[in-house]
Protein backbone atom coordinates (compact mmCIF):
# COMPACT_ATOMS: atom_id res chain seq x y z
CA UNK A 1 0.00 0.00 0.00
CA UNK A 2 0.95 3.16 -1.09
CA UNK A 3 1.81 6.04 1.84
CA UNK A 4 -1.02 7.74 0.94
CA UNK A 5 -3.56 4.64 1.48
CA UNK A 6 -1.88 4.99 5.36
CA UNK A 7 -2.47 9.10 5.49
CA UNK A 8 -6.89 8.14 4.22
CA UNK A 9 -7.00 5.12 7.07
CA UNK A 10 -5.19 7.28 9.60
CA UNK A 11 -7.70 10.06 8.90
CA UNK A 12 -10.51 8.05 9.06
CA UNK A 13 -9.58 6.80 12.41
CA UNK A 14 -9.04 10.21 13.63
CA UNK A 15 -12.32 11.60 12.17
CA UNK A 16 -13.91 8.92 14.35
CA UNK A 17 -12.36 9.82 17.31
CA UNK A 18 -13.37 13.40 16.79
CA UNK A 19 -16.69 12.77 16.57
CA UNK A 20 -17.38 10.13 18.76
CA UNK A 21 -16.01 12.30 21.13
CA UNK A 22 -18.44 14.85 21.07
CA UNK A 23 -21.19 11.99 20.02
CA UNK A 24 -20.84 9.92 23.38
CA UNK A 25 -20.01 13.25 25.18
CA UNK A 26 -22.60 12.33 28.44
CA UNK A 27 -20.61 9.19 29.32
CA UNK A 28 -17.04 10.36 28.74
CA UNK A 29 -15.03 11.82 31.02
CA UNK A 30 -15.39 16.19 30.57
CA UNK A 31 -12.26 16.47 30.10
CA UNK A 32 -12.11 14.29 27.08
CA UNK A 33 -15.59 15.31 25.38
CA UNK A 34 -14.44 18.85 25.92
CA UNK A 35 -10.87 18.81 24.57
CA UNK A 36 -10.86 15.60 22.06
CA UNK A 37 -12.96 16.68 18.89
CA UNK A 38 -10.52 20.37 18.54
CA UNK A 39 -7.87 17.82 19.34
CA UNK A 40 -8.72 15.18 16.68
CA UNK A 41 -9.94 18.05 13.80
CA UNK A 42 -6.24 19.63 13.77
CA UNK A 43 -4.88 15.91 13.54
CA UNK A 44 -6.85 15.40 10.69
CA UNK A 45 -6.11 18.89 9.44
CA UNK A 46 -2.05 17.90 9.44
CA UNK A 47 -2.49 14.59 8.28
CA UNK A 48 -4.35 15.92 5.07
CA UNK A 49 -1.97 17.97 4.74
CA UNK A 50 0.77 15.16 4.53
CA UNK A 51 -1.88 13.46 2.04
CA UNK A 52 -1.72 16.13 0.17
CA UNK A 53 1.84 16.68 -0.22
CA UNK A 54 3.58 13.60 1.22
CA UNK A 55 7.39 15.01 0.17
CA UNK A 56 6.93 18.29 2.24
CA UNK A 57 8.95 18.10 5.21
CA UNK A 58 7.13 17.46 8.40
CA UNK A 59 7.73 21.00 10.05
CA UNK A 60 5.97 22.78 6.63
CA UNK A 61 3.04 20.33 7.01
CA UNK A 62 2.98 21.28 11.01
CA UNK A 63 3.48 24.72 10.45
CA UNK A 64 0.70 25.08 7.66
CA UNK A 65 -1.64 23.11 9.56
CA UNK A 66 -1.08 25.72 12.59
CA UNK A 67 -1.80 28.42 10.61
CA UNK A 68 -4.92 26.99 9.44
CA UNK A 69 -6.10 26.02 12.23
CA UNK A 70 -5.83 29.68 14.34
CA UNK A 71 -6.96 31.13 10.71
CA UNK A 72 -10.56 28.95 11.54
CA UNK A 73 -10.64 29.54 15.13
CA UNK A 74 -10.17 33.63 14.34
CA UNK A 75 -12.91 33.41 11.84
CA UNK A 76 -15.43 32.23 14.73
CA UNK A 77 -14.81 35.45 15.88
CA UNK A 78 -16.87 36.76 12.98
CA UNK A 79 -20.25 37.02 13.34
CA UNK A 80 -22.85 37.64 9.92
CA UNK A 81 -26.33 35.55 8.70
CA UNK A 82 -23.99 33.97 5.61
CA UNK A 83 -21.24 32.35 7.74
CA UNK A 84 -23.61 31.66 10.58
CA UNK A 85 -25.64 29.50 8.07
CA UNK A 86 -22.86 27.76 6.58
CA UNK A 87 -21.91 26.74 10.66
CA UNK A 88 -24.96 24.98 11.06
CA UNK A 89 -24.88 22.45 8.28
CA UNK A 90 -23.58 19.42 9.80
CA UNK A 91 -19.83 19.83 7.52
CA UNK A 92 -19.98 23.63 8.26
CA UNK A 93 -19.83 23.18 12.15
CA UNK A 94 -17.29 20.35 12.20
CA UNK A 95 -15.12 22.44 9.24
CA UNK A 96 -15.37 26.22 10.50
CA UNK A 97 -16.64 25.56 14.07
CA UNK A 98 -19.21 27.35 16.36
CA UNK A 99 -17.28 29.37 18.82
CA UNK A 100 -14.06 31.26 19.54
CA UNK A 101 -12.13 29.35 22.77
CA UNK A 102 -8.58 30.23 23.60
CA UNK A 103 -8.46 26.69 24.97
CA UNK A 104 -8.51 25.66 21.33
CA UNK A 105 -5.53 26.64 20.50
CA UNK A 106 -3.52 24.61 22.80
CA UNK A 107 -6.27 21.63 21.55
CA UNK A 108 -4.28 22.19 17.52
CA UNK A 109 -1.05 22.23 18.60
CA UNK A 110 -1.65 19.19 20.76
CA UNK A 111 -3.37 17.90 17.94
CA UNK A 112 -0.87 18.74 15.41
CA UNK A 113 2.15 16.74 17.88
CA UNK A 114 -0.05 13.67 17.67
CA UNK A 115 -0.20 14.26 14.06
CA UNK A 116 3.72 14.18 14.03
CA UNK A 117 3.88 10.85 15.81
CA UNK A 118 1.20 9.24 13.82
CA UNK A 119 3.10 10.57 10.31
CA UNK A 120 6.24 8.82 11.86
CA UNK A 121 4.44 5.30 12.05
CA UNK A 122 2.75 5.82 8.92
CA UNK A 123 6.61 5.94 7.48
CA UNK A 124 8.03 3.31 10.14
CA UNK A 125 5.19 0.72 8.97
CA UNK A 126 6.05 2.27 5.17
CA UNK A 127 9.30 1.12 6.05
CA UNK A 128 9.25 -2.08 6.54
CA UNK A 129 6.75 -3.56 3.94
Amino acid sequence: MKVRGYYIIAIVFVSFAGVGSRYFQEVLPVFISEYTGDTMWATAVFIFLRFLFPKHKVIVSASLAMIFSILIELSQLYRAAWIDSIRNTIIGGLIIGFGFLWSDFICYFCGIILGIIIDFFIRKVKQIL
